[in-house]
Formats: structure tokens, C-alpha cells, sequence
């Protein structure tokens, strides 16, 4: 079920407390993109995460991003693209990892590319811009989860190779900040090591 979005300008409620949201914070976890199955949201349900995920902090309302959905036959023509780039850079690869390249992004049923377009000539400052960036990635691991699906939040090789923006259509000032994986868990992933927050945290 998709939340209403407020009408601009109304009056918000400042933070809202929830046991649920909570345990779900607490508990986030990746889930391999090799490890994924369908079904995969369906299109109301993926636009309520994408709208969630770009609910973010964003200086000056620069709306430093936007996104590529993958999803169907659209995956493996991107993967085309990917076989076609590593091929060309790789000549002595194999056949059998050229075809890993062209299902790359058919490990799960959609995948969404948070694309930055960063404004350089605006004030808000370029880093600032790309932390919002990051921000988008983590609202949309969270969202999925949310709406129970498993994610994952990758770059991969592909993520900064030119030749592969051009073919997914990306403009020469925009970059990859993540491919969001995006399906349903076909086995149950592991807690991995996390800091202790004494290690971390100091005080001024």
C-alpha cells in the first residue's frame, strides 16, 4: 500500500515513534544479488519505493538524482550492453564470462540504478549532493525491506565505466551511484561483522 505523500507546505508530525521501525533499522541486511528469486514488486508497489526513497535530506532542493528501472526482457538488453563493453576491454575473455556480464543484471527480478546528475554550478556544495545521493540508495534498501523484499546495493565495475553510461543513457556529467537489486531472498542472509559503537563514537 502506497503512503499519501503531504500537500506542500502542510504541517508534518516531527518523528514518529515505532517499535517496528525500530527493529527494522536495527536489523537491516543486504541480501546477495546472486541469491535472488521472484516475485518482484509490482508497479504500484515499486513506485511507492522509489517515492520513498527519494524522501531524503536534500540542501537547497537540488534533486541531485534520478532513476533507471530494469526489469523484464529490459534487463538482459542492458545486459547486451555489459557483454558487448567487457568483450571489448577484455579480448581474451572466455565466452562463459561474457555471458556472466550479459546476465548480470538478471540476478533479480528489477534492478534500479540511482543515476547522480549533479547541478556543479549550483551552492550546495558537490559532496553534499552526492551524500543525498547515498541517501536515496539506503531509503530504497529500506523500502524494500519495508514492503518485504530483499536488496542489495551494488556498483560493480560497470558503475564506472563510460562506455556502459553511455549505453544504459546516462549523460556525460551523470554518474552510477548505485544498482539497487531488488526481489525476493532465496536463502536466508547472515549477519555480518559490525563496529562496536564504543570504538566509534567519541565526545567533544
Amino acid at each position: 500500500m502506497k503512503i499519501p505523500c503531504p500537500e506542500f507546505g502542510e504541517p508534518l508530525t516531527p518523528a514518529h515513534p515505532s517499535e517496528e521501525a525500530r527493529r527494522l533499522l536495527a536489523l537491516r541486511r543486504s541480501s546477495s544479488a546472486d541469491r535472488m528469486t521472484g516475485p518482484e514488486p509490482d508497479a504500484q508497489t515499486l513506485e511507492a519505493m522509489l517515492t520513498i526513497a527519494a524522501r531524503v535530506p536534500d540542501h537547497r532542493r537540488v534533486f541531485p538524482f534520478r532513476f533507471i528501472v530494469f526489469e523484464g526482457d529490459a534487463r538482459l538488453r542492458a545486459g547486451d550492453i555489459l557483454a558487448a563493453r567487457f568483450g571489448a576491454m577484455t579480448p581474451d575473455a572466455t565466452a562463459e564470462k561474457i555471458e556472466v556480464e550479459r546476465n548480470r543484471f538478471a540476478r533479480a527480478p528489477v534492478v534500479v540504478a540511482v543515476v547522480a546528475r549533479i547541478d556543479k554550478a549550483h551552492r550546495t556544495p558537490e559532496w553534499e549532493q552526492m551524500l543525498t545521493n547515498g541517501a536515496v540508495c539506503l531509503n530504497l534498501l529500506l523500502a524494500a525491506s519495508a514492503y518485504g523484499f530483499a536488496a542489495n546495493w551494488l556498483t560493480e565495475w560497470c558503475a564506472y565505466d563510460d562506455g556502459v553510461m553511455q549505453g544504459l543513457g546516462l549523460k556525460p556529467d551523470e554518474k552510477i551511484s548505485g544498482f539497487v537489486y531488488i526481489g525476493k531472498a532465496a536463502e536466508l542472509p547472515r549477519e555480518r561483522l559490525r563496529p562496536v559503537t564504543a570504538d566509534i563514537v567519541s565526545r567533544f
